[in-house]
């Protein structure tokens, strides 16, 4: 047997010849990495026999994008010659830069312009928020039920052509329009003309936007929406956040990657309002107001015949709007969002 004092020594030792895991991690050398498996090429020859009927799919649309698309770049060329439709481009002869002197030196083409970023401005900021609270009240409010019907009844108009659109506002904001007629019935005045009032165009195009479009960037908002846990609402509902709270911390911060592409593209594409819709309506209230980038072009190429002049300002319009793009998606990088494509 032994005495008190011996096991207690005994262990005492055991403790002292312990190993120490922290001075053995301090001494011992780093693990290695585990070396890098070589990844194995695939020939060619089989990933076309293993892709075949995936690139047969794709070859149709790759055609087309590359026959209506692409090649048609080709015909940029014109901007820096003195283009006749009768000769060709390979015998027009070559202006170099002056082309893009006339488009910069043209009042009419900076009116066009101004006329286009006032728009574009306008409709940034009471029509671009108009689909995120749409869709912010039919996820919030609405029963499923009710939110589907009323999703279908707003998205319908996106697939109405503009001449539609223009004919439908024509019969109820128009000089003899259904409101007219319901004021002049009432007594209440002589009406008033919306659709060739200078002054309220930019009003009735944003109008006309919403009405069309907004739909649309429903689906796009509510489709984000549904990727949203239900977790997340009860457990911010479980901390104490009422429904402004929820919808602030939890919906607002879902919808942010989606608004901030939507966003970006949005800029990428400023200078282009709507060829269709502003040239129905450029009759009516003058080109002073509804003249811009995409129609001006359109009269100087297509009516007037100056393809040159046309072309240059065509390209200038397409490398702004490029330009627009890389800035506004360099910007998402800045603020922690993907943007348009992820950094490398």
């Amino acid at each position: 047997m032994t005495s008190p004092g011996q096991v207690v020594r005994r262990g005492a030792g055991r403790r002292a010849a312990a190993p120490d895991p922290v001075a053995e991690g301090a001494g011992a050398p780093a693990p290695s990495r585990p070396a890098k498996v070589p990844v194995r090429k695939v020939p060619l020859r089989t990933r076309l026999r293993r892709d075949g009927a995936l690139l047969a799919m794709v070859l149709p649309a790759v055609t087309l994008l590359a026959v209506f698309a692409y090649v048609p770049m080709l015909g940029n060329v014109i901007a820096w010659q003195s283009y006749s439709p009768y000769v060709g481009f390979l015998r027009s002869p070559f202006v170099g830069w002056a082309n893009f002197e006339r488009v910069f030196s043209n009042p009419l083409f900076l009116d066009a312009v101004q006329n286009t970023l006032v728009i574009t401005a306008f409709q940034l900021v009471f029509f671009f928020p108009v689909p995120i609270v749409l869709a912010l009240l039919l996820n919030s409010v609405v029963t499923p039920r009710v939110r589907t019907t009323i999703q279908s009844i707003v998205y319908l108009p996106h697939f109405f052509s503009w001449v539609l659109v223009v004919t439908i506002f024509q019969q109820i904001f128009g000089g003899a329009g259904l409101v007219n007629q319901t004021l002049r019935g009432a007594g209440l005045g002589s009406g008033f003309d919306l659709m060739t009032n200078p002054d309220t165009f930019l009003v009735l195009i944003t109008m006309q936007s919403v009405w069309k479009d907004a739909g649309w960037g429903i689906i796009i908002f509510l489709a984000a929406l549904s990727t949203v846990s239900p977790e997340q609402y009860e457990a911010a509902a479980v901390d104490g956040a009422n429904r402004w709270r929820r919808m602030w911390h939890v919906t607002l911060p879902a919808l942010r990657p989606v608004i901030i592409l939507l966003l970006i593209l949005r800029l990428g594409d400023a200078l282009t309002v709507g060829f269709e819709q502003l040239i129905l309506q450029r009759g009516a209230v003058g080109a002073d107001v509804a003249e811009v980038i995409d129609t001006y072009v359109y009269y100087q190429g297509v009516i007037y015949g100056d393809w040159s002049f046309a072309a240059a300002a065509g390209l200038i319009k397409g490398v702004v709007s490029l330009a627009l793009v890389l800035g506004a998606n360099k910007l998402a990088h800045v603020f922690g969002e993907s943007g348009v494509y992820r950094r490398s």
